[in-house]
Order: C-alpha cells, then sequence, then structure tokens
C-alpha cells in the first residue's frame, strides 16, 4: 500500500515523435495527467524524464504544460531511468523509498526503469492505465512480467486513492474533482 509521505511520481518519455504512435494516447494522456494533477496537489515529489530529446522530441504540449515550470525534464539516454546519474540524484533527494510510474513505452523505457529501481529496494507501483506501448500485446505481457516479477500494477485512480485513504484526507475534495473526470 502506497505511503503518501514515502512516495514519489515518475514521468516517462512521453515525447511528440512517439507519444501519438501508442496505444489508446488520448486516453493515455488524460490518465497521465490526472495522475500529475493529484500528485501535485498532494504534493509528491515528480521526476520528469525525456529519451534523446534531441531525436525524440519535448514532451507532449499537455503533459508538459501540466509540469512545467515547476518541474524540469531529466534528458537521459539509457532506456532505464536508472541508468541516468541526474535521476538517480533527484530521486534520492526525495527520501522516497516508493515510486509510482506513467509514460511510455511500457516495454521498454517503463519496464527497464521499474526492473532497476525494484533491483534498487524501491517499491514499484505502475498505473496500467498511464502507461502504454504502440502494441497493446506489448504493454499486455509487459504489465503481466512486472506483476510476475513483484511491481504493483493497478490503475491511476486506484492509487490516487490509496494515497488519500479516505474522505478524511484535508484534500479529498480536491482530489475527487480529479477522479471524476
Amino acid at each position: 500500500m502506497l505511503n503518501i509521505n514515502e512516495t514519489a511520481l515518475v514521468v516517462i518519455d512521453v515525447q511528440t515523435k512517439l507519444a501519438h504512435l501508442m496505444h489508446d494516447h488520448d486516453v493515455l494522456y488524460h490518465n497521465i495527467e490526472r495522475v500529475i494533477k493529484v500528485s501535485q496537489v498532494l504534493n509528491l515529489p515528480i521526476l520528469w524524464t525525456e529519451q534523446a530529446p534531441e531525436k525524440i522530441g519535448p514532451t507532449v504540449e499537455a503533459i508538459h504544460d501540466t509540469l512545467f515550470p515547476l518541474i524540469k525534464p531529466i534528458a537521459k539516454r539509457s532506456f532505464s531511468c536508472w541508468g541516468c546519474e541526474e535521476f538517480k540524484t533527484q530521486l534520492s533527494l526525495t527520501k522516497c523509498r516508493q515510486v509510482i510510474l506513467v509514460g511510455i513505452e511500457t516495454h521498454v523505457c517503463v519496464y527497464q526503469t521499474a526492473a532497476d529501481l525494484k533491483a534498487h529496494g524501491f517499491e514499484v507501483f505502475v498505473a496500467a492505465d498511464a502507461v502504454s506501448s504502440r502494441s497493446s500485446l506489448n504493454s499486455e505481457v509487459t504489465l503481466t512480467r512486472m506483476r510476475q516479477e513483484g511491481m504493483t500494477v493497478t490503475v491511476g485512480e486506484a492509487l490516487i486513492c490509496e494515497l488519500i485513504r479516505g474522505a478524511d484526507h484535508p484534500k479529498f475534495r480536491d482530489v475527487m474533482g480529479y477522479i471524476k473526470k
């Protein structure tokens, strides 16, 4: 179960040259934005990456505008975020041991990041409705693999509700506004 004081969000590589090729990309963008906005309301640390941005381009506008200028993207060259020193440094500064992953592609950058985080002692939570690949099969097979490897695969709404735990949370009304959308 997620603990709001130990959780960070990682937004992985939702970039212009690839993002529109993802299976159900409009639904994907909506679900990623929702998780980001709730994370902002709850003051979770957020890390945001872009894979070789000089080649793949910047993050899609809607998601970029939700994050920037409060958060700046971390450029990386390795598929796994863990292969990037700046990412590791920023994640370390959060002192979080639980990480929610959203982004693309499920079977490459998201999976490799999840596997590396788990190998380094983090609890990994993947929002299955906020990750995607060009092929739905690539996502489905990889989400199954993640479950088998001990990562928690669930949906954004469930993660949001775990973070607030109930109607007594002071940000309940703010958060519920994003769930109803």
